[in-house]
């Protein structure tokens, strides 16, 4: 099936996409702050980072990746299906994505940061939001074991942490 649109018009759509503060992030930052945590999003350490983590909590070195369930591939999800248009594209730029998705947190994992992956499905509805609040805190400080960070390899003190 070809494009519904002409190459200008799916350009000029695709540019409408944000990268950035979107609603499921704003979210969850909010989420964040009003359980009493502190963190960066576009700190100058951030950008060092992997991926560059939509939410960094250096506290508790602990990065949050909010991932959106189409454009991250997120495997038996609702919201996650190929267009019926170019879909040889767009199975290859999903599949990159994930691909790369896993490189960043493997590298965040091996540098010693906890990394929690949130996919807006999750939390989507209000009950789901609520168990979010409930469970988030013991995930970001380690107390959820499915979430334990791996060994640091390398020097918590390039983060700024005291050592």
């Amino acid at each position: 099936m070809t494009d519904v649109f002409d190459k200008r018009k799916r350009s000029w759509v695709m540019s409408m996409v944000k990268g950035k503060n979107t609603e499921p992030e704003i979210f969850v930052r909010s989420l964040l702050h009003r359980l009493g945590y502190r963190f960066t999003v576009n700190g100058p350490k951030n950008r060092e980072l992997p991926g560059k983590p939509d939410i960094v909590l250096p506290k508790y070195r602990t990065v949050v990746l909010v991932h959106g369930c189409f454009w991250h591939g997120h495997h038996g999800c609702k919201h996650h299906r190929i267009p019926k248009s170019r879909t040889e594209w767009w199975t290859a730029k999903i599949e990159a994505n994930r691909r790369r998705d896993e490189r960043n947190i493997a590298e965040l994992e091996r540098r010693g940061w906890n990394v929690v992956v949130l996919w807006t499905c999750g939390f989507d509805t209000i009950p789901m939001r609520e168990v979010l609040a409930k469970k988030l805190p013991d995930i970001i400080e380690g107390t959820d074991t499915e979430f334990l960070p791996t060994l640091a390899a390398e020097d918590p003190a390039h983060y700024g942490d005291k050592v």
